[in-house]
């Protein structure tokens, strides 16, 4: 025999809903007269991230950059620091994907987080994203993949006849 709520059946359930709001301390502004920076260890590579492999058994890839920072620098601001260096990822439409290189607590290996991109000589919703926002710990590493700007024109589709 089935019963439908209301035929014959009383429900003492109720129904309730939890709003729950992320309640995320805003970000407090370094002083950055005060405070001392940090040593960031960037890996930058041409259209890729490094594999893991390269991070294994104490191991770096060969291409470090060494940055002294804050917590509160964006990724635009890291963006303009490898342009400085690095003369061929200056050209306007170049996009950077920032990862942070992370040790894995379980096991004797690395992990890999992206964490976002910026393009050089656009805006991105990506520019004020700080290390301290995505979570980057004093000792973690971070792989830039740059990719330049395509040659050319952009190819068009061929059109398709209907």
């Amino acid at each position: 025999m089935a019963f439908r709520f209301g035929e014959g059946m009383r429900s003492n359930a109720t129904v309730e809903s939890l709003v729950v709001e992320d309640n995320k301390e805003p970000e407090k502004p370094i002083d950055r007269e005060k405070t001392c920076p940090l040593l960031l260890r960037v890996f930058c590579s041409t259209g890729r991230h490094h594999p893991l492999s390269e991070f294994s058994r104490g191991n770096t890839p060969t291409n470090e950059l060494q940055i002294y920072t804050w917590m509160d620098a964006t990724l635009k601001e890291l963006t303009s620091l490898v342009k400085e260096v690095n003369p061929d990822a200056r050209r306007k439409g170049t996009f950077f994907d920032f990862a942070i290189v992370y040790p894995d607590p379980r096991s004797p290996t690395h992990r890999l987080r992206e964490i976002g991109t910026t393009c050089s000589g656009r805006k991105s919703a990506d520019d004020t994203v700080t290390l301290a926002s995505k979570k980057f710990q004093i000792g973690d590493f971070l792989d830039i993949a740059i990719t330049p700007p395509r040659q050319g024109p952009i190819p068009s589709r061929p059109r398709r006849p209907y």
